[in-house]
């Protein structure tokens, strides 16, 4: 399947996960995909308050909710190594120190929320913990923290175009988590408070 620019590979193991047949391209299998994140999105609004969205199993679920009908490794950490992202062995233990470190950024109030919200999803997509959809697990474990901290706004990081193929947004999308890599998290941080509203 031909993949956007910054997309991860999957590898042969991990393409047998697929339970739909018939797939061919990128474009089939977002739009299946799709399906089943607005199903998963249906199910994380109706999470009371009391979901502790801040650890290592809460964001499995809600992988496992926004791709479990398309992947039968949903939910489940990466078993191989990327091209990006930290080495497998690691992946429990970094989920869990964001998670941790972004419960203190909160309670202590040490950002903004445009910030707050940058730092995590910029940690957590960096971690990039299962085999495919990092990048909008990672936005929508943003876009709840953010109804957490502030239920009045939201983001819309389509705003100025597609996130899921190559488009002039995607690659400032792209570069600006490339900076946060390097520690210059001015990029993300103007790209999220573009995108709230």
């Amino acid at each position: 399947m031909n993949q956007p620019t910054g997309a991860t590979d999957l590898t042969p193991d991990e393409l047998l996960g697929l339970k739909v047949s018939g797939i061919t391209t990128h474009g089939e299998l977002n739009e299946i995909e799709a399906v089943n994140i607005e199903q998963g999105l249906i199910w994380l609004e109706r999470r009371p308050t009391t979901f502790d969205l801040l650890t290592g199993e809460a964001g499995k679920e809600v992988h496992r909710r926004l791709f479990g009908d398309v992947w039968n490794w949903a939910g489940q950490y990466r078993l191989t190594d990327k091209n990006i992202g930290v080495q497998v062995w690691k992946i429990s233990t970094e989920i869990q120190y964001a998670m941790d470190d972004t419960k203190m950024w909160m309670e202590r109030e040490v950002y903004p929320h445009p910030e707050l919200l940058a730092r995590f999803h910029h940690r957590i997509v960096k971690i990039h913990p299962f085999p495919n959809g990092n990048g909008r697990w990672s936005r929508i474990m943003t876009d709840e923290l953010l109804r957490r901290v502030d239920g009045e706004l939201y983001l819309d990081w389509s705003s100025a175009g597609s996130l899921q193929s190559d488009t002039v947004h995607r690659s400032k999308y792209i570069d600006a988590l490339r900076a946060a890599d390097q520690f210059d998290f001015d990029p993300i941080v103007h790209f999220v408070d573009d995108a709230l509203e």
